[in-house]
Parts: C-alpha cells; structure tokens; sequence
C-alpha cells in the first residue's frame, strides 16, 4: 500500500469543504428561512409554514420537522455505513458511494428551500420534511464512507492528526462560505425579490460544493491507500459491537452533549448577531468569518500542540473555552457595550477552540476504531464514525426542538434567545465532565505497538 502524501490529503480534505458547505446552508439558514423575523417578513420573506408552537404547544412546525429529520438520520447512518464496510467493489469501498450520491446531496439542497406553494400550506410542510430526510439521507451516503477513510488513510498516529487538521480547515472554511449567503442575496435581492435571491444564491453555492465533492472522488484511487477487508457482520451486528467499546461510549457521550450546544450555538447565530447584538443580519457573515479566519490562524498551534500533548486534555481545553463563549452570548447587548463590541469578543473568545474541536475529535474517533480493529481483528473503520453520528444526531435533533421552542418566547426581548444560549453553556459544560472519563493512555497503548509492527 502506498502511503499517502500531503497532496492527496488536501485532495481528500477538499471534500469535506463541499459536504460542510451543504450542510451549513440547512445548518445556518433553514430555520432562518423558515421561521423568519419580523423584520425579514417586511423586507419581503415569504411565510411558506406555520408560526409558532403549535404542536402541542410547546415545539414549532420547523422545529419537528428538523428533529424529525436529524432522526432518520442518524437511523440511516449505521445502515449506509454497514453498507460501505461489507462492500466488495473491485474501486473501494468509500469512493465509489461518495462518487454516485454528490450530484443528488447538491441537487436536494436546493429544493430544501424550495417550497412549491407561495404562502403558508401544509403541502409545504410535506415538501419540507421529504427533501430534508433527503437531504440528510444523500448527506450519510457521502459522509460515512467519507468520515471511514480518515481512519484507513492515516495509518500512524500523526498521519491521522495530519488528516483531521487538514479536513478541519476545510470543514470551517465551507461554514465560512455558507455564511457569505446574506451578501449575495443581498445583491440579487432588488432585482429577484427575496424568496427568489435566497433560492438563487443557495443554487450558486451548492454548485460550488458539488465541485468540492467530486475533488477526491476522481484525484484519490482508494485501493492504491486502503487494503479493504470487508465486514461479515450486519448493521444491527456491527453497530452492537462497535458500542461494546467502553472508552468510544464515553467519548461517543460528550460528543454527543458537544454537538447538541454547538447547534444551538450555530442555528442561533443570526438571531444573536441582530436580536441580541443588533447588528444587521449582513453581520453575520463579517464576525464568522473573522471568527474563522481567527481559528484558522490557531491551527498549527492546535496541530503542533496534538503531537506534543494528549488530545484529551486540549478537547477538554475546548470545552471549557466554548462554555465561556455560550455564556458570554447570554448576556450580549447588556452593559451599554456596543453590539461589535460584543461580536469581537465572542469571535476572539471561540477561535482556539474552535480549532480544538474541529481537530482532535475525528482523530480521537480514529484513534479508538484503529485499537478496536487491533484487539478484535475486525476492520470496522465505518461504523465507528456511523454510530458516533448517529448518536451526536440524535443530539442534533433535540437541540432543534430546543432552540426553535426557546426562540418562540418573547422574540421581541430576545429572552428565549438567551435561554437557548445558557442552555448551551450548561450542556457544554456536561460534555466536558463526561469526557474526563475517557482512557486515552489505554486506547493508545494499544494502537502503539500495531504501528511499530507495520
């Protein structure tokens, strides 16, 4: 097997700029689009659904139907990445699933946002909830197989520290990308109308991620890095097996406490950014961006750091760092501070662990499905990323509920925003007391001696 150069690994990495700019089209602006501001219904947004909680009184329409999307998800996700395990195509086993589903991820990303009646419609509704299991289908198929081969193309520690920093500055720089969207709709806007400038610019940009995605797809030939030995066992066989793994269950816990805060954090951004801070939405893109930009300049210290020291220490470091930034966006607009005042010190705040995060967690999710495949013999690299995404989805689905129920109360003062962002604080802070239970010394003296072997 060869061993893969720092060439192929931004070919690799530019993949995940494409599927992480697709993503954070439906991350940042779908419940943006679909439970809109007063003041975005007077500069034109249309109401495709209903408002309000009104299932139950207590969760909105958006808000069910992105849970209940993030769940099929995460169901999906151990099947596909069963599939991808137990593939015997002579190309690979991750390439050629990434290869057949980046026109249809693209394509559904679009029609997300599509909505086919001009007013509010329970067709709409129907629409909404069928693209967006779509979408989070098409997205698993890329994904799973995508997320496998960190692991069977870093076949060293440091190969796959490399990898993870590599794919993490793709990741924030297509998030970055996704939140240009105001400046470009904002400039399609006088001649379009909004609903229109909005639909157009999320065509433009997931023409972009198409491209990103198909990069590895025809720059990587799998079977050249990866010596493939399929897996016999089923999904339901291999997801039990891969959970049977004490220390992943750990890390799988606070990963899953981690992206539950994070959604919240990032689907709130634009409500914090002009409710709390009030800034124009424009806004937005200006402080991610130099949030970004910030993280990205923390990266090789992040990556030297990973070589030098215990990853559990700095995502713990993370951790702590975010539950500052949670808490500082609770209490943004107070004080006679000025609302950029507060954005500068948020996006300073969260650049060192935003790097963390983006960094180390894939690598420790490596680090675990390489000792596994040591102590069991069985290779099982897809299903290791699988079950770790199928449960911090189902994170993702509760913070949906959360956020769109807490950002019904009182949207006027911005107190169910504050709500929504201590609640991150909170859940933040759980996160990283349950990962403080993680043995890494015990997972790495595993893997140690299989890479002295190889």
């Amino acid at each position: 097997m060869k061993q893969i150069t720092r060439g192929k690994m931004w070919c690799f990495a530019i993949g995940q700029f494409g599927w992480s700019l697709l993503s954070a089209l439906i991350t940042n602006w779908l419940v943006y689009f679909y439970e809109p501001t007063t003041e975005n219904i007077e500069a034109g947004q249309t109401l495709f659904i209903p408002q309000g909680r009104v299932i139950l009184g207590i969760v909105t329409i958006i808000g069910g139907i992105a849970a209940l999307g993030r769940i099929f998800d995460a169901i999906t996700d151990p099947l596909i990445a069963n599939m991808s395990d137990r593939s015997r195509n002579p190309k690979g086993r991750r390439i050629p699933f990434m290869k057949k589903i980046a026109i249809p991820f693209a394509a559904v990303t679009v029609l997300v946002f599509w909505a086919p009646v001009n007013g509010v419609s329970t067709i709409n509704g129907i629409w909404l909830l069928v693209m967006l299991m779509l979408f989070y289908l098409f997205m698993t198929t890329y994904c799973t197989p995508y997320n496998a081969l960190i692991s069977e193309l870093g076949n060293t520690q440091d190969t796959r520290i490399s990898i993870s920093t590599y794919i993490s500055v793709t990741f924030i720089l297509g998030s970055a990308i996704g939140y240009v969207a105001p400046y470009i709709w904002g400039a399609l806007e006088p001649s379009m109308g909004r609903v229109m400038a909005v639909r157009v610019t999320f065509m433009i940009l997931a023409a972009i991620g198409l491209i990103a995605l198909l990069v590895p797809v025809f720059t990587l030939k799998e079977t050249d890095y990866v010596k493939a030995v399929p897996s016999n066992d089923n999904a339901f066989q291999s997801l039990g097996k891969t959970f049977k793994n004490k220390e992943f269950r750990k890390f799988v816990a606070s990963d899953v406490l981690y992206f539950l805060a994070i959604t919240i954090f990032q689907t709130g951004l634009p409500y914090f950014i002009t409710k709390l801070m009030g800034l124009e939405e424009t806004m937005t893109t200006i402080l991610y961006v130099a949030m970004t930009f910030m993280s990205f300049l923390c990266y090789a210290p992040v990556n030297f750091l990973a070589h030098k020291f215990n990853k559990k220490k700095l995502v713990l470091c993370g951790f702590a760092g975010l539950s500052v930034v949670y808490a500082i966006t609770a209490i943004s607009g107070n004080f006679g501070l000025n609302g950029l005042v507060w954005g500068g010190i948020i996006v300073a705040c969260a650049a060192f662990p935003m790097a963390i995060m983006g960094i180390l967690p894939q690598a420790i999710v490596a680090d675990i499905a390489q000792a596994d495949a040591v102590v069991t013999g069985e290779k099982r690299e897809g299903m290791f990323f699988a079950a770790r995404t199928f449960a911090f989805k189902m994170g993702q689905s509760i913070s949906m509920l959360l956020f769109t129920a807490f950002a019904s109360i009182s949207p006027e003062t911005g107190l169910g925003y504050r709500i929504a962002a201590i609640t991150a604080c909170v859940v933040c802070v759980l996160g990283g007391l349950i990962l403080t239970l993680y043995n890494e010394k015990k997972v790495l003296g595993i893997i140690v001696p299989g890479e002295k072997n190889r």
